[in-house]
């Protein structure tokens, strides 16, 4: 039997019993009545169905951009949905004037999507998501602009947010006509609000709905899932005894913003930045990634090459641990029983190790890779003496280079030791041709990105021009 989930939508209190499958997208529109989320792709690409769907934490509102299209109605029981309406004014606010005065709008499709996004920005301009305004939008497409006139409304709020007195954030964004003043009163609201628990009944689990929802939408009106996310922990990723500790809850954002891996791994943020885009960074999990089991996975690359652990529970609480590269057995096909799910992950925080991720694909943001590699790497003396690596793209599973690891492990780091190295992987991967390539373009790619890796990690003892 449904529960009524219970959420604010940007002025209003929502208590409905729809189906919680019910992708919040067709609720806002449909049910709410609120035409300015647009309907565009229905995958998470376009942006043009972006809201921000606001979290309380203690006694403050944190709020993330999220694709509605994909996000299951239950998973905003308790939290605050703001889309392009809830943000008007008796004038235009500064976003919504940025762009206007820079022509930042044609069909206006588009248009609501910015605006959302930008607006998130401007309540939470997190220095490990964002570097300015702009990448607040990398989820947003535009078919008419050309963008320049948009970058440049990104600009003038950069601009205008400097210019804010100091004193509380929220207080200073509504005095200075970024966001309306209802925002103030929204966490005292949201304590009101019961939490609930995820269902327990052997209902089919579903994290952030990013995957399952572009590929099984209709499917899923009529399926009787878990929503895991209605079980979040407020701490969702934290260190413990050299580990970091995933929850299953945990979110891409999560582990992008994690100072444990900023602090570790100089290039964290852009390699984050070359996974997907904010909206669904905000909203799909980590854990629903290695389900997915797909071979070019980018989490499930980066974490093969961190060492990373699983933990995986079963409808009794019982509880097992196995390595991420053993979880892997042929295409889609993993260790994960019917009634199982991954309850937690585990990675090594990094120390005096070098990390360095590779990815190839047709844009350089928001897409597929043809391939991607990570390494993982120790050197003490120019002997390597810890190593990991791992490539997707090039096998029916995300794969574990365990024998060209094997070969490296002890080994001199030099040139002749890499080449040979090199003509190991070959021999374990297995390309074929598809979508993305050619199995022989795969093949040169995977040489190309391994040697890319000693290239960018040890300039000083691998020359470019020895390898390519």
């Amino acid at each position: 039997m449904e529960t009524t989930t219970e959420f604010i939508l940007n002025e209003e209190l929502v208590k409905t019993a729809e189906p919680k499958v019910l992708t919040l997208l067709d609720f806002i529109r449909y049910r709410a009545n609120l035409r300015g989320t647009k309907i565009g792709c229905r995958e998470g690409d376009c942006g043009a169905c972006t809201v921000l769907i606001g979290r309380r934490m203690g006694d403050e509102v944190f709020y993330e951009s999220a694709t509605s299209c994909l996000t299951p109605l239950g998973n905003v029981h308790g939290k605050h949905v703001v889309t392009v309406e809830g943000l008007n004014m008796d004038k235009l606010n500064r976003v919504q004037q940025a762009m206007v005065d820079f022509s930042g709008t044609q069909c206006g499709i588009c248009t609501p999507g910015f605006v959302v996004s930008l607006c998130g920005y401007v309540l939470n301009p997190q220095k490990e998501l964002y570097r300015s305004a702009k990448d607040a939008v990398d989820g947003n497409i535009c078919r008419c602009t050309g963008y320049k006139s948009i970058e440049r409304a990104a600009e003038r709020i950069d601009i205008e947010l400097a210019n804010c007195s100091d004193g509380p954030r929220l207080k200073q964004l509504i005095k200075n006509g970024f966001i309306p003043n209802y925002f103030e009163e929204i966490a005292k609201r949201l304590k009101e609000i019961e939490p609930q628990q995820a269902p327990t009944n052997g209902a089919k689990p579903v994290g952030g709905g990013t995957d399952v929802y572009v590929q099984k939408h209709d499917k899923l009106q009529t399926m009787d899932i878990a929503l895991l996310a209605m079980d979040e922990n407020k701490n969702r990723v934290h260190p413990q005894n050299g580990q970091l500790i995933i929850d299953k809850t945990a979110t891409a954002t999560d582990l992008m913003k994690s100072p444990d891996l900023i602090n570790t791994i100089p290039a964290w943020y852009d390699y984050m930045k070359l996974i997907s885009s904010h909206p669904i960074r905000n909203i799909g999990t980590i854990a629903g990634n290695l389900v997915n089991a797909s071979p070019i996975g980018d989490f499930t690359i980066i974490l093969l090459a961190l060492g990373a652990g699983l933990e995986i529970e079963n409808l009794e609480g019982n509880l097992r641990r196995l390595p991420l590269k053993e979880f892997y057995f042929d295409y889609k096909q993993t260790d994960l029983k019917q009634d199982e799910i991954i309850s937690r992950i585990f990675i090594p925080i990094p120390k005096a190790e070098k990390f360095h991720f590779e990815k190839v694909c047709k844009r350089q943001y928001l897409d597929i890779a043809s391939v991607n590699t990570a390494i993982k790497i120790s050197v003490e003396a120019d002997v390597i003496v810890d190593i990991n690596l791992s490539i997707g793209g090039v096998s029916a599973v995300p794969l574990y280079l365990k024998e060209t690891s094997a070969f490296l492990l002890g080994k001199n780091l030099n040139y002749n030791n890499i080449v040979t190295a090199e003509s190991v992987m070959q021999k374990e991967i297995s390309p074929i041709g598809d979508a993305r390539g050619s199995a022989d373009y795969k093949r040169l790619l995977a040489k190309r990105l391994f040697f890319a890796h000693f290239i960018h990690l040890f300039p000083e003892i691998i020359k470019m021009k020895e390898l390519v």
